[in-house]
């Protein structure tokens, strides 16, 4: 399975920016700015903690409106798994506007798409991490991460990278580790992983639950 592929794009109110999807699903997340997504003549109004939602083989375009400069982070997704004509689909989902859900500790999240919003191989989240040091610990899925603001750590064995704002994170599945935030406010990071699932399913290195609603796995 091919890896999933983070980008940050630019546009200006000058230069707006026609995509195509190709044979990806994609997900977007407006970091600054505000503009428009045109997709199939409709118009979706962007800003942000903004995010965004394309199926695979979907053109669209990308314009700031004027004079911002809007930043957008981009993660596509391929191999998707086949369509449901009969799923729900979201196009724009505001980041606010989603209930927050509990994780492992105290941190929390909120979803931005997932399938029950039309995106089929994925889960895309905000997540909020707190001062207290979370144990090492691993997920099933492969995941990439941008860091939205605060400043941490990455423990990864005894790998330790400094984490700032505009950082990236690539983890496969079954990758011990832990973000620490080293900051002294919470810190932010928007995330995508691959299969769908909870982004509390977290374990400890034994293959213990490190969370009530992750399922028991087998090390």
């Amino acid at each position: 399975m091919s890896a999933l592929e983070q980008t940050v794009l630019e546009f200006t109110p000058l230069h707006p920016a026609t995509r195509a999807t190709g044979d990806v699903e994609e997900v977007l997340f407006v970091l600054s700015g505000e503009g428009t997504l045109t997709l199939q003549d409709a118009r979706y109004e962007l800003a942000p903690e903004t995010g965004a939602y394309l199926r695979p083989g979907e053109e669209y375009e990308l314009e700031a409106h004027d004079p911002d400069l809007m930043r957008v982070v981009s993660v596509q997704i391929p191999d998707p798994v086949p369509a449901d004509p009969d799923a729900p689909r979201e196009v724009v989902r505001r980041l606010a506007d989603q209930q927050a859900q509990a994780a492992t500790t105290d941190r929390e999240f909120r979803i931005v798409a997932d399938p029950r919003t039309g995106l089929r191989s994925a889960t895309h989240f905000v997540g909020y991490i707190p001062t207290a040091r979370a144990p090492e610990h691993f997920h099933t899925y492969d995941e990439v991460i941008y860091v939205l603001d605060g400043e941490g750590v990455l423990h990864e064995g005894e790998t330790k990278r400094p984490l700032s704002a505009g950082s990236s994170i690539e983890l496969r599945a079954r990758t011990v580790h832990c973000l620490e935030n080293t900051g002294e406010d919470v810190m932010r990071i928007v995330a995508v992983f691959r299969p769908a699932g909870s982004p509390a399913a977290a374990y400890y290195p034994d293959g213990t639950p490190a969370h009530p609603s992750a399922p028991s796995i087998s090390t």
